[in-house]
């Protein structure tokens, strides 16, 4: 019981700040659907954020970010962004990758793989693509939003995604400009 009692009031106290902890709960039988939103804080910051910037030029403090993610019974997944307040025209890189965000750009992990690359880090273009991971590349429009989608009929595999790192540039090439702690949810069958 006591338990129980600890573990509903971190869920609550998780979802309060927008951060996340560990993988998120197991589909149901029809699915999974996930939003979380979160504003951009540097790793300093005297209130932490799920959603950390490296660069305050490319991803000002307070910049808004959602993710939402929605997998039917099949496993089929689609992943969606929107980001407010960013460099307007700038031409930014987006992917799924491993790990949650840390103080050092480097802790998120590399990029989520369906197919996994044996050799790590992966720049093989035959896993390092946006059919075996997910991208999310966007244009910020002229104040600063931009939006982006991914469609992909297969499902994360349980605790293996656990960010979405915005990069410098589109594509496998940006520096990492900032991450957002993602609770990424899995599908049966796929785990």
């Amino acid at each position: 019981m006591v338990a129980g009692i600890l573990v509903g009031a971190l869920a609550s106290a998780v979802l309060a700040t927008g951060g996340a902890v560990g993988p998120a709960a197991p589909a149901a039988p029809d699915g999974f659907w996930m939003r979380t939103d979160a504003r951009f804080a540097p790793p300093t910051a005297f209130v932490p954020s799920a959603a950390v910037t490296y660069d305050m030029d490319l991803v000002p403090a307070a910049a808004g970010i959602e993710v939402s993610q929605h997998s039917d019974e099949h496993g089929a997944t689609d992943v969606r962004l929107r980001v407010t307040g960013l460099r307007p025209g700038h031409a930014y890189g987006v992917h799924v990758h491993q790990k949650p965000c840390g103080a050092d750009p480097a802790a998120a992990g590399g990029h989520y793989q369906h197919r996994k690359d044996p050799a790590q880090p992966s720049k093989d273009p035959a896993y390092a693509n946006d059919d075996n991971e997910v991208w999310l590349d966007f244009t910020a429009g002229g104040e600063g939003a931009g939006e982006a989608a991914a469609r992909h009929d297969w499902g994360f595999r349980l605790g293996e995604a656990a960010s979405v790192v915005l990069h410098s540039e589109p594509g496998m090439t940006g520096a990492r400009v900032a991450c957002f702690s993602v609770p990424f949810g899995w599908t049966a069958g796929t785990s």
